[in-house]
């Protein structure tokens, strides 16, 4: 008796883990003019960008779930080529390369995840994310209608494709992943070279799809994106946007939490009564998905930072800041939107907006689905603030803001209106023994004859030294005869020059170098005189 009825037990239980599996595997995402499908239900989908290289290991866990704690659904990342092939065929998925340990940390925190392969993926990072070695592959011509290049580039999408289906990381396997990219903001360029342009977005369309990932794909910036492919939109403002088609969803792929910093340029910062008002004036136009960029910038390790003059910092002004810390009030007043928006998702993606004047530059935006289903956004497009009627109530809207009302009736957050205490960080002196430091140095000792070479010009920084190195050192003699020096004559040497660094020597002796040569915003002082005595 006791036999049977463990025999029962071990076969219910055996049941339930087959049923649970196959509910797992038959997760299926798709997309309609509302929103992404996910398992027949809309969805909308607030997103935040997290490069796995921009951070350790160790802080992945505890970066994610301060994402799920503000409000996220959905993680963000590209996937860099030069990092997991840094020569042909010899690959690194190891420490902040692993893809796929970070994806399981997304997975384990109850998050979905967009994953933008690219492979070209811009991103402030160097060579765009290309491996340098891609450059000397005979024949090659990027990002075009080119048999090698593309051969290249579907190889590695390939190889990072098949990973995640063999980590059954796909959602049509269980797995997080709802949405790809393939590409990444090509639209200028399509346009640029015309039809070899066209012919190869068509071309990485039909081969992002034929991997067959069981998600849709994406292509961000890009008006012609063939279908299935979503086109979405990237900018600091994206509610004047509208899809190709009018059966795929309005998708912002990149909206803009601050900005990148660059050497000798201004440290940009972003109010976030702007960056939500941005987000909510999306949503009420009929977007269903918004991705931060960045949600925590991190750091450029190493030589990975690409573009002029990019920092090592990639803080980007993130509700989460380069060291993994809250920034407040970023996140809290977008975690306080993220919460009003959730209110109104039903109402949302299940009816397009009614939009009723309600001033010269006041409008209200009101979703009604049902009985007891209705939403509605009060918008504030003036300076000044406002006094308006609705629904026979009155409300104060602010000067360049958005009320959610989720009934209707009560107003739970306007945009304008922050109630979090901006959070101020505080460095304190500790015991550096408890960290381990990691330092970076290029080594030019080797200044010799056997590593010079002499040019009549300006050499391709790349091409010189297969980017080994940040530094490519140019050094010229100049002669001053007597006879230029009679009379008190003091010479002038004139540099024209976009370089980092000039030092000027004479006699051997150091005289001085221009302060701000090649600094952020100082064309004007790539003309730069320097005085040198006799």
């Amino acid at each position: 008796m006791e036999t049977h009825l463990v025999s029962k037990l071990l076969t219910l239980f055996l049941m339930t883990l087959f049923m649970s599996s196959e509910l797992i595997q038959c997760t299926t995402v798709t997309y309609d003019k509302k929103a992404i499908i996910i398992n027949g239900q809309r969805r909308l989908l607030i997103s935040g960008s997290i490069h796995y290289p921009r951070s350790t290991p160790e802080m992945w866990e505890g970066l994610i779930q301060k994402a799920k704690d503000g409000g996220l659904d959905v993680i963000d990342t590209y996937v860099f080529w030069n990092g997991h092939e840094p020569s042909p065929g010899n690959y690194n998925f190891e420490g902040r390369y692993d893809l796929v340990r970070f994806i399981k940390t997304v997975q384990k925190a109850g998050l979905y995840l967009h994953l933008r392969i690219g492979p070209y993926v811009c991103a402030e990072w160097n060579f765009g994310g290309f491996p340098v070695w891609l450059k000397y592959v005979p024949g090659i011509s990027f990002r075009t209608d080119n048999g090698p290049f593309k051969m290249a580039m579907q190889g590695f999408t390939q190889k990072i494709v098949q990973m995640m289906k063999n980590e059954k990381l796909f959602a049509s396997q269980g797995g997080p992943i709802i949405l790809s990219q393939i590409e990444n903001e090509y639209g200028p360029e399509s346009k640029a070279l015309g039809a070899a342009g066209h012919a190869y977005i068509n071309w990485a369309a039909k081969m992002a799809v034929a991997l067959d990932t069981g998600v849709p794909w994406v292509m961000c910036k890009e008006d012609d994106a063939p279908d299935p492919m979503i086109n979405a939109c990237n900018g600091f403002y994206c509610d004047g946007f509208s899809p190709n088609k009018p059966y795929k969803p309005t998708m912002w792929t990149e909206a803009w939490s601050g900005w990148f910093t660059e050497f000798g340029g201004t440290i940009h910062h972003r109010p976030v009564q702007d960056l939500a008002f941005s987000v909510a004036r999306f949503i009420q136009k009929g977007g269903s998905y918004i991705n931060y960029y960045m949600y925590h910038g991190g750091t450029n390790f190493g030589r990975t930072a690409g573009g002029p003059f990019i920092t090592t910092s990639y803080d980007y002004d993130a509700p989460i800041d380069e060291y993994g810390l809250i920034r407040q009030p970023k996140y809290g007043h977008l975690k306080e939107l993220h919460k009003a928006i959730k209110l109104c998702e039903h109402a949302l993606v299940s009816s397009d907006p009614t939009v009723t004047s309600l001033g010269t530059y006041q409008q209200a935006y009101v979703f009604n689905s049902g009985p007891r289903r209705c939403a509605a956004f009060l918008s504030n497009f003036h300076s000044t603030g406002a006094r308006v009627t609705f629904n026979n109530m009155h409300y104060d809207l602010p000067a360049w803001s958005i009320s959610i009302l989720p009934d209707c009736r009560n107003v739970v957050f306007n945009t304008a209106k922050v109630g979090v205490q901006t959070s101020r960080v505080q460095m304190i002196p500790t015991n550096s023994r408890l960290f381990s430091w990691q330092t970076y140095d290029e080594d030019v000792s080797s200044l010799h004859e056997r590593s010079s070479i002499a040019a009549g010009g300006l050499l391709e920084q790349i091409n010189v030294t297969r980017d080994t190195s940040d530094y490519l050192w140019y050094m010229t003699n100049v002669d001053i005869s007597s006879s230029e020096l009679r009379g008190g004559k003091q010479p002038t040497l004139t540099v024209q020059s976009a370089g980092h660094a000039l030092h000027v020597f004479v006699n051997g002796s150091f005289q001085g170098q221009p302060s701000e040569l090649g600094s952020k915003g100082n064309s004007h002082l790539l003309n730069q005189s320097t005085s040198v005595p006799e």
